[in-house]
């Protein structure tokens, strides 16, 4: 058992990545009500940080700042404190440890870009850190899994398939670096809202597989083959839910995109451009237009959750 006595190290921080969904294919609901899916995931430069400081025994609190900061949550419902908890709890002993979390957010809050589960996967390595925990990354990887389907992939980052509910995560053969731009929308939707769309759209879904055109793109390292190859089957029920994102899609195809999606379940929309010029020039003209709230560029793959003091 873990000593609730803090040590010298005052805190750890961990910087984790947003996520798009490359290909994201849906089946029907099964019994315990998650969709299977089949999807190919990648890290982009666009992160949160979580810091994790000692608290008293079974003390759990966060604090949060920017991007979207007042629209998360700071009850037992954050996915950074479920995993602090949660880590403490197969670790520590009940009621042994505790933590100070903030967070410090650049990724939208319901954006389709996985942000409350890079704030999980982030304070899980960070507490694992902070407690000096015998913890091994198997071990990290099954906890994240129980926290949501995305936090596995947080923790390990890169270009990846995803398959069950979207927590088991392999990596996945993919050569090159990618240039996106994403466009944050105007309010955000909700993850449950958008599924429950696509159930009505989709009644009779099937076992969803990975696309093989957006594996040989990814082994070929070539943006133009992957743009031809991205696919979403919840885009449809995203834009339903907010139609101006068919603008905004065509928008960035207009000024020179090579493909376009709607990233998770929406409403970001993420933009593959050719080159880190294009993507820049992409960028300015799609925050001239006025169609999001906010434009960054970003590249992929990278890594997954990492200590970064």
């Amino acid at each position: 058992m873990a000593s609730a006595t803090p040590p010298t190290l005052a805190g750890v921080r961990v910087r984790a990545p947003a996520k798009i969904n490359l290909a994201l294919k849906v089946g029907a609901p099964r019994a315990d009500g998650y969709h299977p899916l089949a999807t190919v995931y990648q890290a982009v430069s666009l992160y949160d940080e979580v810091e994790a400081s000692w608290a008293e025994a079974d003390e759990f609190q966060v604090t949060v700042s920017g991007e979207g900061a007042d629209e998360v949550p700071r009850d037992d419902s954050n996915l950074a404190i479920r995993a602090a908890r949660l880590l403490a709890h197969s670790y520590g002993g009940r009621n042994s440890l505790g933590a100070h979390l903030l967070i410090k957010k650049s990724i939208p809050v319901a954006g389709g870009l996985a942000g409350g589960s890079a704030n999980g996967a982030a304070a899980l390595l960070a507490c694992a850190v902070l407690w000096d925990l015998d913890v091994s990354q198997e071990r990290l990887n099954t906890l994240a899994g129980e926290l949501g389907s995305d936090v596995p992939f947080a923790l390990l980052g890169g270009t990846a398939v995803g398959s069950g509910r979207g927590e088991q995560v392999a990596p996945a053969l993919a050569r090159g670096t990618y240039h996106w731009v994403l466009a944050f929308g105007y309010s955000g939707l909700s993850t449950a809202t958008v599924y429950r769309h696509f159930d009505q759209l989709n009644p009779g879904a099937g076992q969803p597989k990975i696309p093989a055109d957006l594996m040989n793109a990814l082994r070929s390292g070539d943006p133009r083959l992957l743009a031809a190859a991205l696919s979403n089957d919840l885009q449809p029920a995203a834009l339903d839910l907010q139609p101006r994102l068919r603008t905004v899609l065509q928008t960035g195809l207009e000024y020179g995109a090579l493909g376009a999606l709607i990233s998770g379940s929406g409403p970001t929309c993420a933009f593959l451009a050719e080159s880190e010029l294009a993507a820049v020039n992409l960028s300015v003209s799609l925050s001239a237009e006025g169609l999001c709230r906010a434009v960054r560029c970003a590249t992929g793959p990278v890594t997954g959750a990492r200590v970064i003091n």
